[in-house]
């Protein structure tokens, strides 16, 4: 076997890697002629990569617009990165009886380096979906963004708060400061979401037994139906479940 010299590299991979890494950061849909403004690779070379890319499941191309995406490789190589606990497995069970309970989408988010990450959803009635997809960034304003800003280690999602806080006003920024030491107090987290005023969601933390976050579960439903604080029923049966479920990553909570 020939042995690789320290410090060689292919310069394919890393222009092929530069791509994706490129697309991630964007944070949005590209069309061909975007990526290529931004790569500045002659069409026919950067076509070969991103038809290889696509046809190995690391990006996806939509058919209806023809825009690309991160692909469900990408997602399923982060988890299995990111997730040694098999935290989405071990909680599956839960999240459906959640979405039984709350008649709601049941969504779990991870952390990335671009922020928490949708990485399963559970809906019964799939044709009555308003929730987000598999894949999706939430932002800082979230009722998820809030759990990974009050309960992160303030030094991984640093570059994240400061990228967030750049889109938001001054006075959001300050409410959401002032929010987050609530939101480490009764550990559950509930927003307006931004994009569709009849649509609101509320966020739970899953813990490990170093109470190191692991994930977020988020109901997302029409504002009627989702509380809107903690003194909601539904909220004290989701602050009951949750301290269930950190429980099984050997989490004890200090909540009554």
């Amino acid at each position: 076997m020939e042995v690789t010299k320290k410090g060689t590299t292919i310069q394919s991979l890393q222009i092929g890697m530069g791509i994706v890494d490129l697309i991630a950061k964007q944070g949005k849909p590209l069309k061909f002629t975007d990526i290529q403004d931004l790569t500045q690779i002659t069409k026919s070379n950067l076509y070969k990569y991103l038809n290889t890319f696509t046809q190995l499941g690391i990006l996806y191309r939509s058919k209806d617009t023809g825009e690309y995406v991160l692909g469900s490789k990408l997602i399923e190589y982060g988890m299995a990165a990111a997730d040694h606990e098999n935290v989405v497995e071990r909680i599956t069970p839960f999240l459906k009886e959640i979405n039984e309970k709350s008649a709601s989408t049941v969504l779990y988010s991870s952390w990335t380096h671009n922020g928490p990450m949708v990485v399963k959803d559970i809906n019964i009635n799939r044709g009555y979906n308003i929730g987000a997809q598999i894949g999706t960034f939430l932002p800082i304003h979230s009722s998820c963004g809030k759990i990974f800003m009050a309960f992160m280690d303030e030094q991984m999602i640093r570059d994240w708060k400061a990228k967030e806080f750049m889109q938001i006003p001054p006075e959001k920024v300050s409410q959401l400061e002032a929010e987050r030491y609530i939101i480490q107090e009764k550990e559950i987290s509930f927003a307006r979401e931004p994009l569709v005023s009849s649509v609101s969601s509320v966020s739970l933390p899953v813990f490990n037994y170093k109470k190191i976050l692991l994930g977020a579960i988020t109901i997302v439903g029409f504002t009627e139906i989702i509380p809107h604080d903690e003194k909601h029923d539904l909220s004290d049966y989701l602050i009951q479940i949750s301290k269930e479920i950190s429980g099984c990553f050997g989490y004890k909570s200090q909540l009554n």
